[in-house]
């Protein structure tokens, strides 16, 4: 059965944890609760992880964004994060653009 892309905005909705950026080192960090971020990281930066990864482009339209997803997978944490075989394919296929559709945030 062949993946759609579909397939793969369902599987990026299903993403698991929070992604906050730290002003400290400058780099984005995940958690799996908003409370164990810390003082260090500011509550208005601190995104469900599934939303982390979509990019508004205007219009409702948003874009998945194949940069934020590595970010996730740099983490080695793919069963926590719920990444799934979607998403990994999508990643595989650099050659395909970016899915881009309407959205509405969560």
């Amino acid at each position: 059965m062949a993946t759609t892309s579909a397939d793969i905005c369902a599987a990026a909705d299903q993403l698991k944890g929070f992604v906050g950026f730290n002003g400290k080192t400058g780099t984005h960090i995940v958690r799996f609760s908003e409370d164990s971020f810390g003082l260090d990281v500011a509550e208005d930066s601190i995104a469900p992880t599934c939303e982390f990864v979509w990019q508004p482009q205007g219009n409702g339209l948003m874009t998945l964004k194949r940069e934020l997803i590595q970010l996730l997978l740099d983490q080695n944490i793919h069963d926590r994060l719920g990444i799934g075989e979607p998403l990994m394919l999508y990643m595989r296929r650099q050659e395909l653009p970016e899915i881009t559709a309407e959205r509405l945030r969560r």
